[in-house]
């Protein structure tokens, strides 16, 4: 039995199954508007609310226990500057801060580009590039914590 004499299958599809239509750029980028909304308000109330005073906000708890600062302290004040222009005074509070709030920024702005033209956006650094990450944090958080490195307390 040669492939021209087998007998049709009569469960084969008659046609093909029509495509799913496109989805709207609007509905597309619904998750990016709602993600800077959130965005935005969290950096307002930062902004509003100043992290210098106390009381509005909690006290690092590594800091609290140990008086060891990690490599998120001086983060909040370090976004209440950038919210208010001083870029200097940013990076002296939490450099990394700063560069994660940038970095996070070009990131949702690539998404949005790459979203609103219908094309599909991934992020996937690889191992070297996290690890290279870690140890700066390892680095930047051991220097902070030793004599010589006041200059990076918050």
């Amino acid at each position: 039995m040669n492939a021209d004499s087998r007998p049709a299958r009569p469960w084969a599809p008659l046609s093909l199954p029509r495509p799913a239509p496109p989805v709207p750029a609007r509905r597309r980028l619904a998750v990016a508007a709602g993600l800077f909304a959130a965005g935005a308000g969290a950096l307002a109330y930062v902004g509003a609310v100043d992290p210098g005073r106390p009381g509005h906000y909690p006290v690092c708890p590594l800091y609290r226990l140990t008086g060891l600062y990690c490599p998120g302290c001086g983060g909040l004040r370090g976004v209440h500057a950038l919210v208010h222009g001083d870029l200097l005074t940013a990076l002296r509070d939490n450099a990394p801060g700063v560069a994660a709030c940038l970095g996070l920024a070009v990131l949702w702005a690539v998404w949005v580009v790459r979203t609103a033209r219908g094309r599909p956006f991934h992020v996937a650094p690889g191992r070297p590039l996290l690890w290279a990450l870690g140890a700066l944090l390892l680095v930047f958080t051991v220097v902070r914590n030793l004599p010589f490195g006041g200059w990076l307390h918050p």
